[in-house]
């Protein structure tokens, strides 16, 4: 039985905590990373020194508790970056890799940052960045660029550089004052760069976090993370951060297409991940089983599984070892956030063996509120407060739904230079999340939708397109799926736009016709157990993406503005 490890003391901020676990696991592979190929382990000890040269040598830059910038794909020097900005009690702003030049312009505008870190790939949109950025009005501001990656880059040489001042006693960035309640991160908000806010985490937020993951959940030192979600979102950035704090390693991925490539040769034990990701790792196994014609062995498997666990037996690993196989051998846990889990497939993989588990938070609360443990699941639920955590229901209904609002360490200091839209989510020390929910006795928080999504129906019920679209997303054919409002004969009448597979068709040689038919057909069978006033009554079938947080949410106004706007063209289907 392993043992997780726990600190006697996780340290009050983010260079207390990396020094801890440095002199805890020294040895222990913080990342490992792929070069020309071949994977190479960079451990605690070694992570540590190229921290304290690159942080060495931003000193002699004068960034010293300056706000700076990064931008790129997730990578080790991206981490590298940002922990030199954070552990010299600088303020680290990262930024979304997929903004376009005049977006990234506004949010360094707004941020107000003096240098910026940026990989290769991004090279061009910085540089055309910059030249729009040095056009705004009353700009005085320079922002230094620093290359993270590729020919030419900056950061190997700053360390030797940072390296050469230390060995001459310069010590500046090693004893640089780091105040628990001093910012450590802001991270902008999805939306437009009009609407997104910049949120503003301290060390002790972020700290606060980890350290209820780290009571809540089972790490371990000999764990390997996969680092999938972005860095520039608080659930992917903290996620390594929890990690590294359990001495555990965390790796890349080299794409979507090589996920079952990097589950195997990295050994992977952990993986974080959006629904639409372990949703679909889960049909992928399910439709395997029904193409090899495994169902009544998977059944069986099934059974036996249960029956041992009476007995005190749990052998699940072991009777689908075959399926666990086929996702790295390794696969241990899978968390899942940012959006509800079908509960089949959270089930489904928790009956293969593989604990997966739900949690809910957002980028002002460091981000996790609330998770289920492998021990106390509830399917369909997102588990219990964290620790640290208060959640109360606000003006809770007949059913006992109302606006979740939560307090702790762990909620932001507040929205940069937004006072007001800061007081308008934060009263009298409670964060209102606008996410509608309620507790059920057991204390599990159910999640019923967003506030703003809630569609208000002429006759005065609401409905959240949340609860319909989760039912709709376990079609087969569907890869997303919307569920909006038109107006007819002066009555809401409920639409969906599915985005459907385009491999669907080829498989069962099908044209969008007769997907269509079974479109009708299965959207009957929801209208069937929902009450009336919830029934869809029109469809719209495309094959093209919808616009996408980079967290794989839909945008929902503006994915309607671009639906309403093609209506014309559309291919739209009526049931009845």
């Amino acid at each position: 039985m392993k043992t997780k490890y726990k600190y006697q003391n996780p340290g009050r901020e983010l260079r207390e905590m990396l020094s801890l676990v440095t002199e805890k696991f020294p040895a222990n592979s913080a990342f490992k990373v792929k070069n020309r190929g071949k994977i190479e382990a960079v451990s605690f000890m070694q992570l540590t020194k190229n921290v304290q040269n690159l942080g060495t040598e931003l000193f002699s830059l004068c960034l010293s508790g300056k706000r700076v910038g990064i931008i790129g794909e997730n990578s080790y020097p991206w981490f590298e970056a940002f922990l030199s900005i954070v552990c010299g009690g600088g303020i680290a702003v990262p930024f979304d890799k997929g903004f376009t030049p005049e977006e990234l312009a506004m949010c360094i505008k707004r941020s107000e940052i003096t240098a910026l870190f940026y990989d290769e790939k991004q090279s061009d949109i910085v540089h055309n960045a910059m030249e729009i950025f040095n056009g705004f009005d009353g700009i005085e501001t320079e922002v230094t660029l620093l290359k993270l990656t590729g020919e030419s880059n900056v950061i190997d040489q700053m360390k030797l550089s940072g390296e050469y001042k230390i060995k001459s006693g310069n010590n500046d960035y090693m004893n640089a004052t780091i105040v628990e309640n001093q910012p450590a991160v802001i991270l902008f908000t999805s939306g437009t760069t009009s609407t997104s806010k910049a949120v503003m985490l301290t060390h002790k937020n972020i700290m606060s976090n980890i350290r209820d993951m780290h009571e809540f959940e089972d790490f371990y030192p000999d764990d390997v993370n996969m680092a999938f979600l972005p860095l520039h979102h608080t659930f992917g950035l903290v996620g390594v951060l929890v990690f590294m704090a359990s001495g555990s390693c965390s790796v890349f991925c080299d794409g979507l297409k090589y996920i079952s490539k990097n589950l195997a040769e990295y050994g992977v034990t952990v993986f974080v991940g959006v629904p639409l990701l372990v949703e679909n790792m889960y049909k992928k196994i399910m439709l395997h089983v029904k193409k090899s014609g495994l169902e009544n062995k998977i059944a069986f498997g099934k059974k036996a599984a249960s029956a041992l666990e009476k007995i005190g037996i749990n052998a699940r690993r072991k009777i689908f070892k075959q399926v666990i196989d086929n996702l790295g051998g390794k696969l241990r846990l899978i968390i899942c956030g940012a959006a509800p889990l079908m509960p089949e497939a959270g089930q489904g993989l928790n009956d293969f063996g593989i604990a997966t588990i739900q949690g809910y938070g957002l980028t002002e609360s460091s981000p996790v509120l609330a998770a289920e443990r492998p021990h106390d699941l509830c399917p369909g639920s997102v588990g219990k407060p964290l620790p640290s955590v208060k959640i109360h229901i606000a003006s809770p209904d007949e059913k006992g739904i109302g606006e979740i609002i939560a307090a702790g360490p762990n909620i932001m200091a507040g929205y940069l230079d937004q006072p007001e839209e800061t007081a308008e989510v934060i009263k009298d020390g409670w964060f209102y999340t606008g996410d509608l929910g309620r507790i059920d006795e057991k204390g599990n928080v159910w999640i019923s939708g967003r506030k703003k999504n809630v569609i208000v129906m002429k006759n005065g019920k609401n409905i959240f397109p949340e609860e319909i679209e989760n039912m709709i997303s376990l079609l087969p054919y569907v890869e997303d799926n919307m569920v909006f409002t038109r107006e007819k004969h002066n009555e809401l009448v409920l639409w969906v736009k599915i985005v459907y597979k385009k491999e669907y068709l080829d498989q069962e040689n099908i044209t969008e016709d007769e997907l269509a038919e079974r479109v009708k057909v299965d959207l009957g069978k929801i209208n069937d157990i929902m009450p009336k006033y919830k029934h869809v009554n029109h469809f719209i079938l495309d094959d093209q993406p919808m616009i996408m947080t980079t967290t794989k949410k839909v945008k929902r106004t503006p994915e309607i503005e671009k639906t309403n706007a093609k209506r014309d063209s559309e291919k739209s289907y009526t049931l009845g």
